[in-house]
């Protein structure tokens, strides 16, 4: 059968964008304060999956969900699955919008919001691929599955759970990532680092917080510090805000002095994309006189953390050949003069390097300012052979549609549900030269990229399902 699949793209805009338009408007943020039975991981992430579920409903495939926190859009039968893992919950939107980002606004051939790009966006593209085979009477060889998830990006609670109590798809792609193809992911570690709550009589630090989520860079950083010299502080926040790449204020309150510092957001896989506002925050504090816990966790963060993606001062840096170096984002700081200190930080490591051997660096690297550090999450690197059938059939659609035939498979730093499975490969929707704003204020994609992307995910399951 011959299909021109720009064309049906095409035709599906106006309902795309509706249906686009409807799950940006769910603010489907994991919130585990309002969590209840009905809704495990908080009720946006549920009602965007369900959402996704309604639209396969209304088009006449089966559906099925799964306990509130992950459900799958089927077509077709047979002993083989190929799976679309994609996720309907969103990063928290942070400061720094110019439109509501949980209301989708189209300008200039772009549409903004929260999801638009990760991963709402490309999820309802791999739907309305994989609408296209039904529409056009094509009957699958095996089952096709698109499998919304609930929490990619904390704990893959509902992904997870998918896999324990159904069968592992025999191979498939997340449409969660960039085109024009990704075979290799760094493995993902997370740790915590403690410290007490200490602090000194002449200057003290009340408070300091910083961060969303571990994956995530920073974008903002608040500290309130007593201190006898109001005005020395203010001036010196002022010069600091001349010599470095951030903007800020400073003013004296009841409680002392309030610093507010502005970076620049940027999803964890390279943090040299952002500017963390939490660890340049630290490196403004340790000017002055701190004592205590207040003093080692500031000194953490300035003299080990700070500006350096690749964990070099703390001696746990790596580079292996074909997966590349180790990355590691500092994504939530917070000390209260009552609770202590905590330090979150997120390390993306490549073969030839473990999480135990980044635990034993960090944990040499915090002992020396009195922190105590523990592991609190943890994936292996995944890589599929660039030889695998998925990978060459992606790779030869991808080149087909784009006209790019010097692209190659990649390895990132990034994770998606693509690693949950042997065979599994992350597969667009971002394509090189367009701006990536996964995790940062005003996230956007362009429409006719939605749009390009969805015809390649129309051939690409009829080219892995049908011929």
């Amino acid at each position: 059968m011959t299909i021109d699949w720009k064309q049906q793209s095409q035709d599906y805009r106006t309902d795309y964008l509706n249906d686009l338009k409807e799950l940006i408007g769910i603010e489907s943020v994991r919130d585990d304060e309002h969590a209840t039975d009905e809704y495990p991981l908080g009720e946006g992430p549920t009602k965007a999956m369900l959402k996704f579920l309604s639209f396969g409903e209304r088009d006449g495939f089966v559906t099925k969900n799964i306990d509130n926190i992950v459900g799958y859009i089927e077509y077709g039968s047979g002993d083989q699955t190929m799976a679309m893992q994609a996720h309907a919950d969103v990063m928290p939107a942070g400061d720094g919008w110019q439109t509501n980002p949980f209301e989708m606004t189209e300008k200039d051939g772009n549409v903004y919001g929260r999801g638009t790009s990760d991963d709402k966006g490309p999820a309802l593209a791999a739907y309305y691929g994989l609408k296209m085979l039904k529409d056009n009477g094509i009957t699958p060889k095996m089952k096709i599955r698109l499998i919304v998830g609930t929490d990619e990006e904390s704990h893959w609670t509902g992904m997870k759970h998918y896999f324990e109590v159904e069968p592992e798809p025999t191979f498939g792609f997340s449409p969660d990532a960039e085109f024009p193809l990704i075979n290799g992911e760094k493995g993902n570690s997370t740790y915590v680092t403690t410290f007490g709550n200490a602090n000194g009589e002449e200057i003290t630090l009340k408070d300091f917080i910083s961060g969303l989520r571990p994956n995530m860079v920073p974008g903002n950083a608040t500290a309130l510090v007593e201190t006898g010299d109001n005005e020395g502080m203010v001036d010196a926040f002022t010069k600091f805000l001349d010599t470095n790449p951030l903007s800020g204020d400073v003013k004296a309150t009841d409680e002392g002095i309030a610093i507010h510092l502005i970076g620049k957001a940027a999803h964890a896989m390279e943090p040299k994309n952002g500017i963390n506002a939490g660890t340049y925050l630290a490196k403004f504090l340790q000017q002055f006189a701190f004592e205590g816990d207040a003093k080692h966790f500031i000194d953490f963060l300035a003299s080990d953390l700070h500006d350096d993606s690749r964990a070099t001062k703390i001696g746990a840096n790596h580079v292996d050949d074909v997966m590349g170096d180790v990355t590691m984002n500092v994504g939530i700081m917070r000390f209260n003069a009552h609770d202590g200190g905590s330090i979150n930080t997120n390390f993306r490591y490549p073969k030839g390097t473990s999480d135990k051997e980044i635990l034993t660096q960090l944990e040499a690297a915090a002992g020396k300012h009195h922190g105590q550090v523990s592991e609190t999450d943890n994936m292996v690197p995944h890589y599929v052979d660039p030889d695998d059938p998925i990978v060459k059939t992606l790779m030869n659609v991808y080149e087909e549609q784009s006209g790019d035939h010097d692209a190659k498979p990649e390895v990132v730093g990034g994770g998606t549900y693509a690693r949950l499975m042997k065979r599994g490969v992350a597969f667009g929707a971002l394509f090189p030269g367009t701006q990536d704003t996964m995790h940062q204020a005003n996230e956007f994609q362009p429409i006719n990229d939605l749009l390009k992307a969805m015809a390649i995910y129309g051939q690409s399951i009829y080219e892995l399902t049908a011929k």
